[in-house]
């Protein structure tokens, strides 16, 4: 399903991450992907408040848990600066869809990175 919603299309999920060699590319281009199927999640299930938001992003986080492995295996990891860039990329989607004052935290409140 294409994202409908202007700003979400039209972001560069995750671009820090792949101005770091430390990251690589095919592992980043995977959590773009999670990013991305957020937000078709949030256009198809429409939340109505927080508390459905964040049900929804805590699945995706979950998703980036799992791949927290792949990145251990490839040599480099979920780390300090990367969870920003993340969270950054969270909070933009919540914004994009409506939710301008959701807490960052408990956007990716399921996170073990």
């Amino acid at each position: 399903m294409p994202i409908t919603n202007q700003q979400a299309a039209g972001r560069a999920f995750l671009r820090h991450m792949y101005e770091d060699t430390y990251f690589p590319d095919h592992l980043v281009d995977q959590g773009a992907a999670i990013l991305l199927r957020l937000c078709e999640r949030i256009e198809a299930e429409q939340p109505s408040d927080l508390e459905a938001l964040y049900a929804l992003t805590h699945a995706a986080t979950e998703e980036f848990n799992l791949l927290q492995t792949e990145f251990e295996a490839a040599g480099s990891e979920i780390e300090t600066v990367a969870r920003e860039w993340i969270a950054e990329d969270f909070c933009f989607a919540a914004s994009a869809y409506g939710f301008p004052d959701a807490d960052i935290e408990e956007l990716i409140a399921t996170r073990d990175w």
